[in-house]
């Protein structure tokens, strides 16, 4: 076990000094560099080479690249070209109003997708069996943008529930608004992009669970268990859903690791400012270090949770280690 989790450990130091390397050439190998795209009309010659001088663009690449790697040892990502403000405190405020969102509809799209499926193996052939993979089928072919926008024109006036923003701008305008006003008229406003993005994942999940319980239903051991009178129940959830439990982690842990990450076009649809949202409004105004400080973090986080899936692997299934 220790030298598994060694390994993988040392797999994801790798994969993430190879990611930190790209995300540093990428930006370098793109026409121009961050001052060339400024949209400032009455810029000078002279202020754009003092802005490449304060940025460092006018040194050697291997210079660059030093700096680049202690910066981010330090938690230095650099200032935004737009407001000038420190990258890390502007890619925060971002983070703090994607996480929950993104949160609530990954345990959504976890929780049922993974009710669906096991029922859906459980009746195989069955008419719950096919409307539950008809429906899985359907919400994960959709593309995001077009549900998005579906629920908006049809869902939101429904059930009435805001379409746009992270608050009311009047619930605290006097300052007399409770916490637990604050909290509901946030939770609001996070409900239809949580939607969103739970109904596009639950089908992604369902028909995993499905395929992998199928495998798992077929084996000796489950065939045993049922000749020994074991409950229907204790099959399928004991010795079933245990037993494939390994992809769903797999899928769980990459559905995670975006979580940092956001949804571009969610957020973008519902005019949400998280993470995605910022990404969205970086690209418009060529906010080049802004860019580079959300693509380094989304990388991080899904390197992490897949390191924490692996990690969990041996738990799950002893032989993984032996392999």
């Amino acid at each position: 076990m220790g030298r598994y989790a060694a390994k993988r450990i040392g797999f994801a130091l790798i994969t993430v000094l190879v990611a930190i390397t790209l995300n540093f050439v990428l930006f370098r190998a793109l026409p121009g560099d961050a001052v060339s795209a400024l949209r400032c009309k009455a810029c000078t010659a002279a202020f754009r080479a003092a802005q490449r001088h304060d940025l460092g663009l006018d040194r050697p690449l291997v210079t660059q690249y030093g700096l680049y790697l202690k910066g981010i040892a330090s938690g230095d990502l650099g200032s935004s070209l737009r407001t000038e403000a420190p990258v890390r405190g502007a890619i925060w405020e971002a983070i703090k109003n994607t996480v929950p969102m993104v949160t609530l509809g990954t345990v959504f799209s976890i929780v049922f997708g993974i009710i669906a499926g096991v029922i859906s193996a459980w009746r195989r052939g069955t008419f719950v069996d096919k409307i539950t993979q008809q429906t899985a089928l359907a919400f994960y072919s959709m593309p995001t943008q077009w549900l998005a926008l579906l629920i908006v024109l049809f869902v939101a006036g429904a059930v009435g529930l805001p379409t746009s923003g992270l608050a009311d701008p009047s619930i605290d305008i006097l300052g007399d608004a409770s916490t637990w006003s604050i909290l509901v008229d946030r939770f609001q406003h996070m409900v239809l992009p949580s939607l969103t993005l739970g109904l596009v994942l639950y089908g992604d999940y369902s028909l995993i669970v499905r395929s992998a319980m199928l495998e798992t239903l077929g084996e000796d051991y489950v065939l045993t268990a049922r000749a020994k009178g074991l409950s229907s129940w204790r099959i399928v959830w004991r010795h079933g859903l245990r037993n494939a439990l390994l992809p769903i982690v797999t899928l769980v842990a990459l559905s995670l690791g975006f979580v940092i990450g956001g949804t571009y076009t969610i957020e973008f649809i519902f005019s949400y400012p998280g993470i995605g949202y910022a990404t969205v409004e970086a690209i418009d105004q060529r906010d080049y270090p802004i860019l580079q400080g959300i693509f380094l973090l989304v990388t991080f986080s899904v390197i992490g949770f897949n390191l924490i899936a692996d990690l969990l692997y041996p738990k799950l299934d002893p032989r993984v280690v032996s392999s």
